[in-house]
């Protein structure tokens, strides 16, 4: 029911921590927020198990959780969320596909999972490589994302998603052999693993990203449109690509800016207020530094989105809620089961 009121889902990734010793504080505590502090006492906190207890949530699945979609209904792969996210039109039966740049040794193993998050500029330069390639039979489209991410999308007939992900999430292993899963992935798989042979040759004197793995094979699953569900016109104000294709997947509208920190972020919710009922706000510095390891540089962007907040509370919003779409713990470097805070 249209009822004329304004919410804001601001969104730290990976916000739950976990302290770095027996008895200290997380993330979330040891950052100075005399912003949240100050809600806290007027609203409601808690602990979200943002999918179900014991999972270790993707940021896709945590997403579309909180924007009300059953995560465990409606799949979908985090390559399809990339392509949207840079605004790739796909076509109903592309399988798109998250890459990741990665690093390996003379080994074969996986050295770095994000070739030392090599920046934007150098994946284009290693995409235009990539774009070189060609197989009989389907089309290829290889896209840059940012940073180490890249978009592969294969077009033709006869494709299908069920690959097994060659990202073994771990270093010091090789990247995990291109498996169908079904009978009926194998066109596919034979497909990406040629794919892949040409790829690393083409990418081996150009470390640190010398390969690349793949993850999150998807196809568009068509999802029930956020705006008709809820009767709300609503807008994404993000700055990395998939938190823009998981808020276009759902029919939410993508405002465009040049924002990078969080206070830049909210002066484009301040900008476009008048025009929508309700604002998804992602910050994604708190999962980068918590994949890192970087303990100190998480609490920073903490309390950096804390210093910016009066920016979002001056509009005097109806309904604010600060959470995260999973946990990602400074000591564990990567995205945990913990249940994430939230405020609303």
């Amino acid at each position: 029911v249209d009822n004329g009121s304004k919410i804001i889902l601001l969104l730290m990734d990976g916000l739950g921590g976990l302290p770095l010793e027996p008895g200290g504080l997380t993330e979330l505590e040891a950052a100075r927020t005399p912003n949240m502090d100050a809600l806290s006492g007027r609203g409601s906190l808690g602990l979200s198990e943002v999918v179900a207890p014991g999972f270790s949530p993707g940021s896709g699945p945590g997403h579309l959780a909180l924007f009300g979609y059953e995560p465990l209904q409606y799949t979908i792969g985090r390559g399809v969320l990339e392509a949207l996210g840079i605004g790739f039109k796909l076509q109903p039966q592309d399988v798109a596909i998250r890459c990741n740049f990665c690093t390996l040794d003379a080994e074969g193993n996986i050295s770095d999972r994000r070739a030392g998050r090599i920046p934007t500029e150098e994946c284009v330069k290693r995409v235009e490589l990539l774009r070189t390639i060609e197989i009989p039979g389907v089309k290829i489209f290889v896209e840059p994302v940012k940073e180490y991410r890249f978009a592969l999308i294969l077009r033709g007939e006869g494709l299908d998603p069920d690959i097994q992900e060659t990202d073994p999430q771990m270093t010091g292993v090789p990247p995990r052999r291109i498996e169908a899963l079904d009978p009926g992935a194998e066109k596919t798989a034979a497909i990406l693993r040629k794919w892949w042979d040409e790829a690393n040759l083409l990418l081996a004197d150009h470390p640190p990203a010398n390969s690349c793995t793949m993850r999150g094979y998807a196809v568009d699953p068509g999802l029930p449109r956020f705006p008709e569900v809820y009767k709300i016109k609503s807008t994404a104000v993000a700055v990395y690509p998939m938190y823009k294709g998981v808020s276009r997947l759902v029919g939410m509208d993508v405002v465009q800016h040049d924002a990078e920190t969080p206070a830049q972020e909210f002066e484009v919710v301040k900008k476009y207020w008048d025009e929508y009922d309700f604002f998804f706000v992602h910050v994604k510095k708190t999962d980068s530094y918590g994949e890192d390891g970087n303990f100190d540089a998480k609490v920073g962007v903490i309390e950096d989105v804390d210093h910016a907040l009066p920016t979002l509370l001056d509009l005097k919003p109806d309904v604010i809620v600060i959470t995260g779409d999973h946990s990602t713990p400074s000591l564990m470097k990567r995205h945990s089961w913990h249940r994430v805070p939230v405020l609303i």
